[in-house]
């Protein structure tokens, strides 16, 4: 049973929507987040890699980022560039990009179906990035980013946002990385409930993209919880930003990697010790792309390889492995 809560929002006003959106923290060195931050004072960027408004030389780890990173975001409120919403909404965002798009539900997931194992991992984190995303946590007291997940698609959830989708978005813009983003805001009471009810039907919940941030609000919450001796469940640590797709919206697309050497091995060598684990195929100059479970494509010295796992080098029953 997943646990979906309204909240009160806090977002840019419309036309300056554009200039705030960002691309996530992770995408970016320091280098190129302070170019594209460039001209745009209420970038996000400043946000979430605030980084980029301290000397290079600063530690990008440090106290003095974080608290860079709140007092960039509280200017922005002070600016009246961002606001937060009277009342608890839940709100659908769309985007589109290379013709496909995808809807799904921005709201509230709570700490404790991260520890029950509602929300499912698939990825191991590691220690210093979770220290790194709970101290912006701890020193912002808020989820910059909403973490991406998805689920089981639900008829009855897929036609409420498609309703909502019918009227004119609060937000439509696209960036200058030629994404286009739409946002409707969801007010009405009735709506929200029927869909927190729908939320209740649900089994699991799979963290796509968020591994980190989402341990980080689980854990920092978790420290609020039993600092707090007054605790009730109804405080906000005990909830963090996700947005949530069905997984009929969602496309999976190339998670590429460049190899720089074959630590010394020749091409014959590397190709003799690939054959221990895959099945490989070489279809020469046409570009091969995987297609399925356990098949990858491998560009080497201007040939392309189709490579199957063989059985036995994987556990299927593990989502890690």
């Amino acid at each position: 049973m997943a646990v979906l809560k309204a909240f009160k929002g806090v977002r840019p006003v419309e036309n300056k929507a554009k200039e705030v959106a960002s691309r996530p923290y992770d995408v970016l060195n320091c280098a190129e987040a302070r170019k594209e931050a460039s001209g745009l004072p209420y970038s996000f960027l400043h946000v979430v890699k605030p980084e980029i408004d301290l000397p290079d030389n600063i530690n990008p780890y440090s106290d003095e980022v974080y608290k860079k990173g709140k007092a960039n975001f509280l200017k922005m409120m002070d600016d009246g560039i961002m606001c937060q919403d009277q009342y608890d909404h839940l709100y659908v965002y769309q985007l589109t990009m290379d013709g496909q798009t995808q809807t799904g539900l921005v709201g509230c997931c709570a700490i404790d179906d991260y520890f029950n194992n509602v929300i499912k991992k698939h990825e191991l984190t590691r220690p210093d990035k979770e220290d790194d995303r709970k101290n912006h946590v701890r020193t912002g007291a808020m989820n910059a980013e909403p973490v991406f997940f998805s689920y089981k698609a639900k008829e009855e959830v897929d036609a409420i946002i498609n309703n909502i989708t019918k009227a004119a978005p609060d937000y439509n813009f696209t960036a200058r990385d030629d994404i286009q983003h739409k946002l409707w805001v969801v007010g009405n009471e009735d709506t929200i409930e029927k869909l927190v009810i729908l939320f209740r039907g649900i089994e699991s919940i799979y963290v796509a993209d968020g591994h980190h941030r989402t341990a980080a609000a689980a854990l920092v919450g978790k420290e609020l919880r039993e600092a707090n001796p007054n605790h009730n469940g109804s405080e906000h640590y005990n909830y963090f930003m996700a947005v949530m797709f069905p997984d009929n919206q969602l496309k999976i697309i190339d998670y590429n990697r460049v190899v720089k050497d074959l630590n010394g091995l020749s091409k014959d060598e590397f190709l003799n010790k690939l054959n221990a684990s895959f099945d490989i195929t070489n279809h020469g100059s046409s570009t091969f792309k995987p297609s399925k479970l356990h098949e990858f494509g491998m560009y080497l010295d201007g040939e392309w390889y189709e490579m199957q796992a063989k059985a036995g080098t994987y556990n299927d029953a593990d989502p890690i492995a």
